[in-house]
Order: C-alpha cells, then structure tokens, then sequence
C-alpha cells in the first residue's frame, strides 16, 4: 500500500460538493450503477469543459459510488489508451497521465489506480476537442480553431496532419466546427463537424442540418444532414456516433459506402449528447443541459417537449441490444455540461493527482536500478 495525506479533497464519492452555494453540486444515480461498475470491473474517465473537471466514477470500498474529481481548466477530449494511460485536451495543454500503480497495490487501501500528469504538451489555445493516440504512440487530436487534425510538435504548438477538402487553408478560424474523431486501430478513420462552411463561424448558421461525416482517408461526406454531430467511435465493426442536435445516440448504416450510408438511432437520450464510450454491450454517453436555457433552433427542443422532459446533465448507460437505458449518473447544480466519457478497463476505485493539491508534490515512485551502480555502457 501506498500511503498519502488522508485529509485531500476529491477522494471519495459525495452526494454534495462545493463550499459555496453557487458551487454546490448534488450527484444522483440509478440504484445499481455502483454494483455495475464493480460487476464489470471498469472506471468511467468524464471531462467538464464548463466547470474544468476530470471525473473518475467507480466502486468504492464499501460498495457505494465513488466521485474522484481533479481540476484541469477547460477539460475536453479523452482517450483511454490502455489501463494505465490517459490523455486529455485541457485549454492550452495536453496531459498524459501514467498509473502509477502496479495491479497488486493500492493508495491508503482506498484506490487502486492512480493517474499521475507524467507529460504535458503545450500547444496554445487550439480548442482541442476529441483526441487519440495512434498505434506508434504519437498523439493525434482535432485542431477546431485551425480545422485539422494536428499532432504534437516538439517545436511548434502543432503539426497539420489533414484538413477536410472544403477548407482552403491551415487558418486560425473556426470555419466548419470540426469536433469528433474516429480512430481505427490507432488510425485517424472519420471525422465529424457541424457543417461544411469554408468562412470564419459560419457552421453556427448550419446546426440543424448542416452537420457531417467525413472518411478521413478519402476525403468524402459518407453522411449528412446531421445535427451538430459528435463524438464519431468505431465499435464492432459499425461507426457510432452521437447526433447531438437531436438528443440521438446510433450508428451510421453502410459507413463504407458514400453514397448508400445513412444514420440509424438506437437511443433517445434527454440532452445535449456528447461524449461516448463503449464496453460489452454497452454504451457510455454524455449529456448536457442547454448553454443559455433553451436549444436555440434545434429538434432536441421539439423532441423534450414531446417526452414532456427536461434536459439534465450526466451519463446514461444504453444496453446495444435493446436501446434501454440501463444506468445512469446525474449531475445537478453549477455543473451543466460535459464534453468527454472514457471507460477505463480492468479497475474500480482510481484516483487522479493535479496541480491544486499538495498531492502531486507528495507522491513519488521510481523504477528498480538495473545498473547495480555500474554506468559504463
């Protein structure tokens, strides 16, 4: 065991945080969430843009849900690599977090992974949304403010990888809100984004409609006429993705074909859709509230008054076969929108270090010396 000062915060699951009452925060969830996650022996890994949290929901020791929260200004994109890698888009910077942990050890008998910020890439605001990690180990992210998909650079603040066709130029203008990233066997496969505008924030006029998919490796629309589309994830042999201006979690049928692919729903989920993850049968996937009260001109206002539902903020878990809402965790309060959801495998009860604790200075671990003090080659 490993031990660290008990008395840090965001350590264990709460029904209320925040010290201040425009802070308070209420989590609620289905009653079997907590057995669930244990049952399945998986974490789930959420980023809040809004708030500037990374959540770490899993099992506790007593069986209950446990809520591991760390502050990251403007989390975004994540990606579970494997058990014991994480990346995430925050502002200005990407984060590598490494587990420390081997499977036979645990941090004050409470956690039994913990994710420490071994690498930081600086690249300046890019609004960095969705992020992967190809099979060499390289990063490859979606560059929203310059409309590619861009790598890290060891010089400069990104390497252009591709661009859709329609964009004329590497510029700094959101043109076309390019957002979601596919990867397939640690390649860049498809791409989402709200339209097709080759002009500075003209994709804002075209969030009904307007949004696509694209095969990054040709270059074609393999689908339109979606509605602020988000998080495009291959599973299974099909292209998921989330229509997130319709509330709508499916698939996009004949993804090979860009002229018979359409998108077909398995789900409708009350809110924003963004973020989606898949482990088993099962589908992971985010929802937020409205920015400013209402969807301004989208069908997921229409589709809520239908269901005599309002929108709300967390995650539902979908059962593939039925469509089902299986589980769920919500967020009431300060906290309205979510941006990313990661399942990490092979664990229940982990934990994350960041730069507001004393923790990250505490924690130390090293490798076994293999030179037996002897540093001639």
């Amino acid at each position: 065991m490993i031990d660290l000062p008990a008395d840090q915060p965001g350590t264990d699951s709460t029904v209320q945080r925040g010290n201040r009452g425009a802070d308070a925060v209420k989590y609620s969830m289905s009653p079997g969430l907590p057995a669930f996650l244990g049952s399945e022996r998986i974490a789930i890994a959420v980023s809040s843009y809004q708030s500037g949290k990374l959540y770490l929901i899993g099992q506790n020791v007593n069986g209950g849900l446990l809520v591991h929260e760390r502050f990251f200004d403007k989390a975004m994109g994540i990606c579970v690599a494997d058990r014991d890698t994480i990346l995430l888009a925050t502002l200005f910077q990407i984060v590598r977090f490494q587990n420390v942990l081997e499977r036979d050890q645990s941090i004050n008998d409470l956690h039994d992974a913990c994710y420490v910020p071994r690498e930081l890439f600086t690249v300046g605001e890019l609004d960095i949304h969705d992020i992967g990690q190809a099979r060499d180990g390289s990063i490859v992210f979606v560059n929203t403010l310059y409309n590619c998909l861009a790598t890290t650079s060891r010089r400069h603040s990104f390497t252009p990888l591709w661009k859709p066709p329609f964009i004329s130029r590497i510029v700094k203008e959101d043109r076309c809100h390019l957002n979601g990233l596919a990867m397939e066997a640690g390649v860049p496969r498809y791409v989402t984004a709200v339209s097709q505008s080759d002009t500075v924030d003209a994709w804002r006029d075209r969030r009904a409609t307007g949004g696509i998919v694209i095969d990054v490796q040709s270059g074609a629309v393999i689908a339109g006429g979606l509605s602020m589309p988000h998080s495009p994830r291959m599973y299974r042999g099909r292209l998921w993705l989330l229509n997130s201006g319709t509330g709508e979690l499916g698939w996009i049928e004949n993804h090979l074909s860009a002229h018979d692919a359409r998108f077909r729903v398995l789900a409708f989920c009350p809110g924003f859709v963004r973020g989606l993850a898949f482990h088993g049968r099962y589908a992971f996937v985010g929802l937020s509230k409205p920015r400013y009260e209402r969807f301004e001109g989208l069908a997921l206002d229409r589709r809520l008054a239908e269901a005599d539902s309002e929108p709300w903020c967390g995650l539902q878990i979908i059962d593939l076969d039925t469509g089902a809402c299986l589980h769920w965790f919500r967020i009431d309060g300060s906290v309205v929108e979510l941006y990313d959801v990661g399942v990490v495998p092979d664990l229940v009860r982990p934990m994350a270090l960041g730069f507001t604790t004393d923790e990250i200075l505490n924690l130390i671990t090293h490798d076994p010396i293999e030179t037996d003090g002897d540093l001639n080659p």
